[in-house]
């Protein structure tokens, strides 16, 4: 090809969504992205939609913390603002058990590196006032591992992943802000995974002074909208002694924007950086449809409905790992082990996008974010078990089909 190259119209067929996220998106919420008008980032209605927006997602943080907004971006951008307040030198513990914790720790590392350790190794950093305490994978972070950690090392900030979908597993949230709370540590949690999904309120868990989520997992926004964050009072008076080294995810300057300003809300933000009036749109709007259902309803249907397919792959020889209620990872049957990678691509050529997990060992991850239906569900295990018999499993879809019946049938008697 040239460099005057003029490529055909890019088309993106449907695909279902199985993964960890990020899930498809309501059809409210792609309408409300579509028939926004052309608005500036400035107009009334965008400036009353961040303000809106913000309310609602301290109801669905179930927070009082008035520094809590939407940080331009994927989760990415939320958890880079949430880290910003780390600065060089700064004493950290911080625990891993899988990919994205992992990624959230490299994240810490540059942001506590001196110049001399930057210089060192830029790309991956490796500093020394920054504890990692690496957990198997497979294994959940437990509240006597960090009870121990900041004992033994009383660091200023101690990090943790909630749920962590690099191996499917559930860290002990409470566990992690009692200790805290008993070592003087302010603690950081990604919530990238939990928030909408799990029935929680971070003003329960006083340890933790900093939350990072994104849109499009159980707030299932479109990516690239607006990732959301909680920062507490000591969070900001910490950050107005230090300052940080940016201004694109500086929480305060951020914040000014949706209209917080020195702690307290006002009529209207001023200018921090261009925001998007389609975006504003599609992010309120599925803030509005999670409101609606309510996060406890939403939550045990999660569990519901998991249990489902949890129940369903292990029917067909599966081993589950994992213990989320929007994500399954599971191991092969013993006749298809090794062969994780084949079969999740054979998925995705036919639109069925589950993912394999991103480090060792390889597993499949099957997710269900909006997927909240029975007719969803049968889909996902209908094409699953297909795609296994491809490979040669040898499964009597019937009977998958009828034990799926049973559970839902069950389930519905009982209620």
């Amino acid at each position: 090809m040239s460099a005057n190259t003029i490529f055909p119209k890019l088309e993106i067929p449907d695909t279902l969504a199985a993964g960890p996220g990020p899930g498809n998106t309501d059809q409210r919420v792609l309408d409300s992205f579509i028939n926004a008008g052309m608005a500036d980032h400035m107009q009334g209605d965008v400036l009353r939609g961040m303000i809106e927006s913000k309310f609602m997602l301290r109801t669905l943080f179930g927070t009082q913390n008035t520094h809590t907004f939407g940080v331009g971006g994927s989760g990415f951008s939320g958890l880079d603002c949430m880290f910003s307040a780390v600065m060089p030198g700064d004493t950290v513990v911080a625990f891993t058990n899988g990919t994205f914790s992992g990624i959230d720790v490299m994240t810490l590392q540059m942001k506590a590196s001196t110049t001399t350790e930057l210089a060192t190794n830029a790309a991956s950093p490796k500093a020394a006032s920054v504890t990692v305490i690496t957990i198997p994978h497979g294994q959940s972070v437990t509240g006597e591992m960090v009870d121990a950690a900041l004992a033994e090392h009383k660091p200023k900030w101690a990090f943790m992943a909630h749920w962590e979908t690099g191996s499917g597993r559930i860290n002990d949230i409470r566990g992690f802000s009692d200790a805290c709370l008993e070592h003087g540590a302010m603690g950081l949690v990604d919530a990238v995974s939990s928030l909408g999904v799990a029935n929680f309120s971070i003003d329960d868990y006083a340890g933790v002074d900093g939350w990072a989520s994104c849109p499009q997992k159980g707030v299932l926004c479109l990516p690239m909208t607006y990732a959301p964050v909680s920062f507490s009072d000591r969070y900001i008076a910490s950050l107005k002694e230090t300052g940080c080294y940016t201004y694109v995810h500086h929480p305060i300057l951020e914040a000014r924007h949706w209209g917080i300003i020195d702690g307290k809300d006002v009529d209207k933000g001023t200018y921090h950086r261009t925001h998007s009036g389609y975006a504003i749109a599609a992010f309120h709007e599925a803030l509005r449809i999670t409101l609606q259902e309510g996060l406890a309803q939403r939550a045990k249907n999660y569990a519901f409905h998991e249990h489902a397919l949890s129940a369903a792959v292990t029917a067909m020889g599966c081993e589950v790992t994992s213990n989320m209620t929007s994500l399954v990872v599971l191991n092969l049957p013993a006749n298809l082990a090794g062969r994780e990678m084949e079969l999740v691509q054979a998925c995705r050529a036919k639109g069925f996008g589950i993912w394999p997990t991103l480090s060792s060992p390889v597993q499949v991850r099957i997710g269900i974010l909006n997927q909240l239906s029975r007719a969803a569900i049968t889909e996902i295990i209908t094409r699953y078990a297909e795609a296994m018999n491809d490979m040669g499993a040898g499964l009597d879809m019937a009977t998958v089909t009828t034990q799926l019946d049973a559970y839902y049938s069950q389930q519905i008697a009982a209620e």
